[in-house]
């Protein structure tokens, strides 16, 4: 009985080392669930108990970690989640720095990620780096097409820009300005700003003094609130626009009567009951909304957690392609969910519908925003 006992053990060590008896699917999650970024990512960690608990008969396990909302921390935290975790795909981070400072790790380790950033600089443009890089969150020219176009019927001419001093608002900037100038529109003035500044009154006075029909900020989450409300203290009379950044009701709730009247173009889910009922959409949207609120309170969904979501149903649909290849734990899999992710077709979210291709790997179209406003103290669809 000694011997087979240990031969028994001998054969379980082995099974271990070359992770054959691994019996779940590992997903790691970097969520900014504390500091400046927590409107983004909490929703972003609380949507991760909704996501499959099974998927192609292979239970899934979720590893969440909190990047503190800094670069440096997503770097410790997707070491560890690669290292000591194995796992076999990424979600997240929450912020735009950090989905940058992780991509050398990603690609080194050939571990497919599904970021749930704003900014297209993660996906773009294609490289051996972010060819294991997927986005969830609409790429910034969908947004601007869509704000330029609202600017344009409204008579705008010209326009005054603020926003992050970090690839978010830089990246926006690189995208909006020719955009703008090809529209006719005329940026008068550019200003920056970082995420943890008490104040920005001297941008906004920057801003009001050249004089522009609108201004655009290109920030996200609490932080966008402050050139807001600084403009509209100054005096600020023209029409304010967000970018997809600020798609959530704590927006409203921080900036209360200040952000009235506020546009944006975001995702379809913040106004998923006023989408039409033929819209494909609609259902999953809802779907998205109904649980996450049964959860955690009525008023509490966010257009950020939805993106987690969608990263859950991409993976759902992938998952079971990649196994029929290979086995959890190994890069062969890895490997093999990332061409499945690749070629997804038609997958409906709660934001869009993807369709993914060797060089995109956003696969959203216009049906992925609509022009929404803040009116009566919630986001509404803006109809044409």
């Amino acid at each position: 009985m000694m011997i087979l006992r240990l031969m028994f053990l001998t054969l379980v060590g082995l099974l271990l080392g070359t992770g054959v008896a691994r019996a779940e699917i590992r997903i790691g999650v970097i969520a900014s669930s504390t500091c400046p970024a927590t409107e983004v990512g909490i929703p972003q960690k609380n949507t991760v108990a909704l996501l499959p608990s099974e998927i192609g008969s292979q239970k899934m396990e979720y590893i969440v970690l909190d990047d503190a909302s800094g670069p440096t921390s997503a770097v410790t935290n997707v070491r560890k989640l690669l290292a000591e975790h194995k796992v076999d795909a990424l979600i997240g981070p929450t912020t735009t720095p950090a989905a940058l400072a992780i991509l050398d790790f990603v690609a080194e380790a050939k571990t497919p990620l599904l970021t749930t950033v704003g900014s297209s600089s993660v996906i773009q443009p294609m490289d051996d780096k972010k060819r294991w890089v997927f986005k969830t969150t609409q790429n910034d020219d969908l947004i601007a097409t869509a704000v330029l176009a609202n600017m344009t019927a409204a008579g705008i001419r010209s326009v005054g820009f603020i926003g992050f001093n970090d690839p978010y608002g830089e990246n926006w900037y690189k995208v909006f300005a020719p955009m703008a100038q090809q529209a006719g529109i005329r940026i008068v003035a550019s200003e920056r700003f970082n995420r943890t500044d008490p104040s920005v009154t001297g941008q906004a006075l920057k801003l009001i003094s050249a004089g522009p029909d609108a201004v655009f900020i290109a920030a996200t989450g609490g932080p966008a609130v402050l050139p807001e409300v600084s403009l509209q203290e100054k005096g600020y009379k023209g029409r304010i626009y967000q970018t997809h950044g600020v798609a959530t009701n704590d927006f409203i709730r921080l900036g209360g009567k200040a952000v009235e009247g506020t546009l944006m173009a975001g995702g379809p889910m913040l106004v998923a009951a006023e989408l039409p009922e033929g819209n494909p959409i609609k259902g999953v949207a809802e779907g998205y909304v109904k649980a996450y609120e049964a959860k955690y309170g009525a008023g509490s969904m966010s257009t950020f957690g939805a993106n987690t979501f969608d990263a859950g149903l991409l993976l759902q649909k992938a998952i079971p392609q990649a196994l029929a290849k290979a086995r959890p734990g190994s890069a062969e899999f890895r490997a093999a969910l990332r061409d499945a992710l690749e070629q997804s077709r038609e997958v409906v979210g709660a934001h869009c519908i993807f369709n993914m291709s060797p060089q995109n790997h956003n696969g959203m179209d216009q049906r992925a925003r609509v022009m929404m406003t803040v009116k009566g103290g919630k986001w509404v669809l803006v109809r044409d």
